[in-house]
């Protein structure tokens, strides 16, 4: 995982890069590989990096390209990023690195705000285009994307806490959404927080903010819960999912470049995944498990 952070000010005011390093702190576990900072007029963009897929300098965030001065912090792993690279490179995009972020970059310049329904993985980023900031959410909501909107400007981050850091945030508690953190087993369904002052992106949605702070929220996906045309077997049920197991798992291992490893919690799925993971040949394939 990365953490990523920004600030988009509505009042002519430059972001303060102190505010910045203060969010960013909060965000160093999460990336400790590296970090950086990158301002353009009324935004300013934060990034630290856990580094998975191509681990050079060139790979680094926030990334800009000079051409087009499109800015990208992004945190997550793109799994079909070879297949997109390739698809640009024949519409003429010329890269000057070798994993997933600079993919989303050029997939923006390319088709714009319907770059995500392209993207397969798991994702939280934030593109700033001159005229707009573009937020968005993988489909299933597995990478966190926070913000604090005021009449000044909007924040938003990896965590909360890194909004808390940056300071001004109402933090008195959202009575609907603490009804819903003891009745939906501490879950609390987006765009809510515990805070009143702290709201989420949802899962498969975009949000877009203008320069005056309006803003556009899209939601690109949704899952669609129907019986299947072709009805099948128990056998066939179970063989299908295995093969969608199977694939899902053949996907991350193809396109990292550290090693991969398993989180433990003691449960069904992730010892199916480490069954998995033999079964594609993974022989040093190395386990976790937290205890308290």
């Amino acid at each position: 995982m990365c953490g990523i952070a920004g600030e988009l000010r509505f009042d002519g005011i430059a972001p303060k890069p102190t505010t910045m390093t203060r969010m960013l702190a909060t965000l160093a576990r999460r990336g400790p590989d590296g970090g950086g900072q990158h301002t353009d007029g009324p935004v300013r963009l934060g990034h630290r990096r856990l580094a998975i897929i191509d681990l050079s300098e060139r790979a680094r965030q926030p990334m800009v390209d000079p051409a087009t001065g499109l800015a990208l912090v992004f945190n997550g792993t793109i799994y079909n990023y070879p297949e997109l690279r390739a698809d640009l490179v024949a519409r003429g995009h010329v890269f000057f690195s070798d994993g997933d972020t600079e993919v989303i970059l050029r997939a923006y310049a390319e088709w714009g705000e319907g770059c995500v329904e392209r993207l397969h993985g798991m994702f939280a980023f934030a593109i700033w285009d001159k005229q707009q900031l573009f937020l968005a959410r993988d489909r299933l909501g597995i990478k966190p994307l926070y913000y604090a909107q005021s009449t000044s400007r909007l924040r938003f981050a990896s965590t909360p806490q890194a909004l808390l850091a940056a300071g001004d945030v109402d933090t008195s508690i959202d009575p609907v959404a603490l009804h819903h953190q003891f009745t939906l087993h501490a879950v609390i369904p987006a765009p809510r927080t515990i805070y009143n002052g702290v709201r989420k992106l949802a899962p498969g949605t975009t949000l877009t903010i203008d320069l005056q702070g309006k803003h556009r929220a899209r939601s690109y996906w949704d899952f669609s819960a129907q019986r299947p045309a072709v009805a099948r077997s128990e056998p066939e049920w179970t063989e299908a999912i295995h093969d969608a197991l199977r694939a899902s798992v053949k996907k991350r291992l193809e396109i990292a470049d550290v090693k991969v490893g398993v989180l433990l919690s003691g449960g069904l799925d992730s010892s199916l995944l480490v069954a998995l993971l033999a079964e594609q040949g993974v022989r040093d394939l190395m386990t976790f498990s937290v205890g308290f």
